[in-house]
């Protein structure tokens, strides 16, 4: 699988790159720090389970995730399957935002890792919901268990089962040796396109690298849940395979590097993530700058006051842009004054709040922080998930 990184003479274009990234992602983090706005990394976490879900053809609507976050799982079996496949993926995307601000470089890179994503992933399924196409019928995929037989991925022939873990220890080296900052950009690229190349599990094996490269950014700092490339893959998925196959083709003579593969195709590769992964942070830094939001509420909640009609205020307005604009909590009691309601009808505002998910609260006399269910983020984050804005919604 070498090169695992493009030559040095080569990689200057990709470390600017990496450079501006960073650059723009410290920004935004920045803004927005580490535990700010959990209502909207939830919504963000199901999202990235719908766009991980399309990219391998599974496709889940909006409303279907939404249904099971309140276990409501469709009648048909197959629906139902793909459900608990995106609960199961908001789930480990969750764990691995616990887990990476306590590991080293080591961890994260290392092959017992990569197996421990899948674990965690598939062992959230039942049985039933991990049965996979195999020689001689239908077999039962086990969480975190390398595959025992060979396998083509088109054209890709991937490595004899009998050799991954000596693969793997070989991408683990080399990655989890870079220096942080924008070598470790350029490796979270690369590592991306080896390890599907690899192909070390039965199946699931997309989903496990996508993950993995999502623990990379949030374990450099980068993210904070606010943003993941999984969107940009799957709104450019025609590209996303394009140029994981393009890398996956033998070298090309003497000026593509001094591998077995092509050189050329694993730096347009890093590129397209880069690439990628810049659209991501801009966009995200657009949606989330002060101006406009303001706009933005009154908009949902004249929608939620003249059309779904549960309580839900105009009045509203002033203390849930604070609650944004600050990034904090409120006690209720100041919630409320700043509703200007009397009191009777300010707690009628909070709890039809509430129970619309515009606000959330840890117990029934907690502080309030702002809540972004997936009805409103037509309004507060316009395009971000056109999927759900399209969906009929729930009331």
């Amino acid at each position: 699988m070498e090169p695992l990184l493009p030559a040095e003479h080569r990689m200057g274009p990709l470390l600017e790159r990496a450079h501006d990234l960073i650059r723009k992602a410290d920004r935004l983090s920045g803004w927005c720090p580490s535990g700010a706005l959990p209502g909207l990394r939830s919504s963000l976490r199901a999202m990235n389970s719908y766009y991980s879900n399309k990219i391998e053809g599974q496709h889940t609507l909006p409303l279907e995730i939404e249904q099971a976050l309140h276990n409501d799982y469709a009648q048909d079996a197959d629906k139902a399957r793909r459900q608990r496949m995106a609960l199961a993926h908001m789930a480990t995307e969750s764990q691995l935002e616990v887990l990476w601000p306590t590991w080293g470089a080591d961890k994260v890179w290392a092959a017992q890792t990569v197996c421990e994503i899948h674990q965690d992933l598939f062992a959230r399924l039942p049985e039933a919901d991990r049965q996979i196409d195999a020689p001689g019928g239908l077999q039962t995929l086990r969480p975190g268990a390398l595959r025992e037989r060979e396998v083509s991925v088109g054209r890709h022939a991937a490595p004899a089962a009998a050799a991954l873990p000596a693969f793997l220890a070989r991408w683990s080296s080399v990655y989890s040796g870079l220096r942080r900052g924008e070598m470790q950009l350029v490796a979270m690229a690369a590592a991306h396109q080896r390890l599907a190349w690899v192909h070390p599990f039965a199946d699931g094996n997309g989903r496990v690298v996508r993950l993995h490269s999502h623990l990379v950014l949030g374990h450099m700092g980068l993210t904070n849940g606010l943003w993941s490339p999984l969107r940009g893959f799957a709104r450019t998925q025609e590209a996303y395979y394009t140029h994981l196959a393009a890398a996956d083709e033998p070298r090309a003579g003497d000026l593509d590097g001094r591998g077995n593969l092509t050189e050329l195709g694993l730096i347009r590769w890093v590129e397209y993530v880069l690439s990628v992964c810049t659209d991501q942070v801009d966009f995200m830094s657009g949606l989330l700058s002060l101006d406009g939001m303001k706009d933005r509420m009154a908009a949902c909640l004249a929608y939620e006051e003249n059309v779904v009609k549960q309580g839900v205020r105009g009045e509203a307005l002033r203390a849930l842009h604070y609650l944004f604009a600050s990034q904090t909590e409120l006690d209720r009691a100041d919630f409320k004054a700043m509703l200007g309601l009397g009191e009777r009808l300010a707690s009628a505002q909070v709890s039809a709040l509430l129970k619309r998910g515009l606000l959330e609260t840890d117990s029934p006399h907690g502080a309030l922080r702002l809540g972004v269910p997936q009805h409103a983020l037509r309004f507060y984050f316009p395009s971000l998930w056109p999927e759900a804005e399209a969906q009929p919604r729930i009331t």
